[in-house]
This record gives structure tokens, sequence and C-alpha cells, in this order.
């Protein structure tokens, strides 16, 4: 990188007689900057925004399983879900508003809970907002289908909304069984921004990038509450 800069600056001067004060300019304020923070702009630019990166190098030798990083843990809310016939729209827009996740899994039935697909939260409101603005006879009180097959309408009821279509039919999961190793290697290779547990095809919890990082620090014998994300 100190070569290559010293071969811009020469190109966009133009001045030969300058090279070798630019070389002794480029690697004395390497060295300084090395001598004070070993880590590039970039990784600092990253660490100061608050931007959950995770790097492609580096090896994770600990033996843990995907049950012990995933959330919700134990004392935590439950995951906020949808049920793929059973919710309104209102229930679907409380839901929104109370919550800031990008996206909502999607199961059978709360006394299931299997799972059925993964819904983004800009797709689901931009939907929402469509049908009520197109769609007559859409509500509050309307029910939400994410099933292929939706049951006719009951008379003097609100109009369904079938929104199968921005349902994600096979979100990555892993088991609850499954390696951290593997995880932190899949989330690499796949830039994955969540991933969700299932144990048999029931929904357990779900991992996040920011949860790997988190648990990478407390492996490394740091506080996890000290790494901030905006």
């Amino acid at each position: 990188m100190t070569v290559s800069l010293v071969v811009i600056m020469f190109e966009l001067t133009g001045g030969l007689e300058y090279i070798v004060p630019l070389m002794a300019a480029a690697m004395t304020s390497k060295w300084v900057a090395d001598a004070l923070e070993r880590e590039g702009i970039y990784v600092a630019h990253i660490r100061l925004n608050g931007y959950p990166f995770l790097e492609a190098k580096g090896e994770f030798s600990h033996k843990t399983l995907a049950m012990g990083v995933m959330r919700p843990r134990r004392g935590e809310p439950p995951l906020s879900v949808l049920t793929q016939d059973g919710v309104t729209v209102g229930d679907a827009e409380a839901l929104i508003a109370s919550t800031s996740y990008s996206g909502f899994p999607v199961i059978t039935s709360p006394e299931s809970q299997r799972l059925v697909g993964f819904v983004l939260r800009r797709d689901l409101v931009i939907s929402i907002e469509n049908a009520r603005k197109r769609q007559e006879g859409v509500g509050s009180a309307s029910k939400i289908f994410f099933t292929e097959y939706t049951p006719p309408p009951l008379p003097d009821s609100s109009a369904p909304l079938k929104l199968r279509g921005i349902m994600d039919l096979s979100p990555f999961t892993v088991t609850d069984l499954t390696a951290m190793d593997i995880v932190v290697d899949i989330f690499r290779k796949l830039g994955l921004r969540q991933c969700l547990v299932t144990h048999n095809g029931r929904l357990l919890g779900i991992i996040t990038k920011k949860d790997i990082l988190k648990h990478m620090a407390q492996m490394a014998d740091q506080d996890p509450d000290s790494i901030l994300f905006n």
C-alpha cells in the first residue's frame, strides 16, 4: 500500500524529483500509525460506526452449540412471530409498531411452533399499506393468510389479505445442536443477517450476526455488553 500510494502521488504530480521525499513521508507516517494502532482505517470506521461486521478471516475454536447463543434465552420474552392463518392486520401492525426487528418468522400455530417461512419487515409494511389503499374491504380486522389456499370469507366480514407471495418459504435454519464454529462459517461465507434455530422443524429461536459477535467477545473474556451497534 505504501508503494502504491507513492506511485499514485507521482502520477498526480508528475514530479520525478519528489519520489524519494514522498516515499520517506509515507513510510514515516506508516511507522507512526503502526506504533499507535495496528488496525486499519476501514476497521476503525466499522468499529466507530457500530457496524456488525464479521471478519472473513479468523478461526472460531470454542466448543459451543447454537442453543447456547440463540435468542430468546431463559428469562427473556418469547420470540416475536406471525402465524400463517391466525393473525389480523391490526395484530401485525401492532407487532411492527412495538418491535424494531428486520423480519418475523411464520409458524403454523403457537401450539405446534412448526416453522413455515420468514417475512421481512419492510415487505410486510408495504403490503399492508398497499392493501389498505387499493384493496376494498381490508381493515384492522382482516385476517392475513400466508397459506396457499384461503377459506372463503364469511358474510359481513372484512376482506382477507393474502401475503404468501412475500414470504420466504425456505429461510436458512440450523438445528439447536449445530456447533457454533459451523454457524460462524456459514455466516461468513453466505453473508447472513440472521439464522433460525429449529428442532425437528419446530422453531426454537434465532441467531443474528450481533449475537455471534457478542458471543465471540464473551469467549475472548470481554464484556459482550461493551460492543455497541448502531
